[in-house]
């Protein structure tokens, strides 16, 4: 199932939940990414029924190969079968997806509706330590992109009050950016990489950010690692009307 956002000024933002795919247990069903151990072909066509389900061409959907870094590379078409290991995206063309793979990760999706750029970014603990979403905003700036114009959706993934991690863990991230410190319901140390993110782009200068409400962890309509280890992945696309 897909879930849109608003529109604002032909900017479209937009997730998929787990279910409608054709993927097998554990991948059930709606799996999008590649790389997990899914049947290849039932990837294929969940990414085809994904998009259609957008009104997108699926040949004009940007995928990553996403490997926790920062990254960014400019588009303007898919890279087909062999994408390079970038976690974040931007191009200038109109009509083109940008997407994001996620289980507990941060979907970050930005746009320019005014310079008519786009960006996405995959930022889980190390991509948000190692600056993949200001990477990503500064590449947009390369292309005509303003911080002030930019408007930001971050989508599912695991909250921070679900987010347990070991103390030293978390005081090395709260070095590095404060505001992803965190505390789980039951008292534990956690990380808030949405929150982090947040911080990271209101420093660069992009302030308009909307959030998903849903935790990955917590949600069964979601696939998410922590919770299942053998799993499959969301979709998190943004792209901007054609001229």
């Amino acid at each position: 199932m897909i879930h849109r956002e608003q529109p604002v000024s032909g900017v479209h933002f937009a997730t998929t939940d787990r279910w409608g795919g054709v993927s097998a247990a554990p991948y059930a069903e709606l799996n999008l990414g590649g790389a997990v151990g899914d049947d290849p072909a039932a990837v294929r066509a969940n990414r085809e029924l994904a998009a259609k389900s957008l009104g997108l061409d699926p040949g004009d959907v940007v995928w990553m190969r996403q490997v926790h870094g920062r990254d960014v590379a400019v588009v303007d078409r898919p890279w087909g079968a062999d994408p390079p290991p970038v976690d974040g995206i931007v191009t200038a063309r109109r009509g083109l997806a940008l997407a994001v793979l996620t289980a507990d990760c941060t979907p970050v999706l930005l746009a320019d509706p005014a310079a008519g750029v786009a960006g996405a970014a995959h930022a889980g603990r190390p991509g948000m330590l190692a600056g993949v979403a200001e990477a990503t905003v500064a590449a947009m700036r390369e292309l005509g992109a303003e911080p002030e114009r930019m408007v930001a959706h971050l989508g599912p993934s695991v909250c921070g009050k679900c987010y347990e991690v070991p103390e030293d863990m978390r005081a090395e991230a709260a070095a590095q950016v404060p505001e992803s410190a965190a505390t789980t319901s039951w008292g534990t140390p956690a990380i808030d990489v949405a929150a982090g993110v947040r911080a990271q782009l209101a420093a660069a200068g992009v302030t308009s950010v909307t959030a998903s409400s849903v935790c990955t962890l917590e949600s069964a309509d979601h696939f998410s690692y922590r919770r299942e280890k053998a799993t499959g992945r969301l979709g998190s696309y943004v792209w901007l009307d054609a001229a």
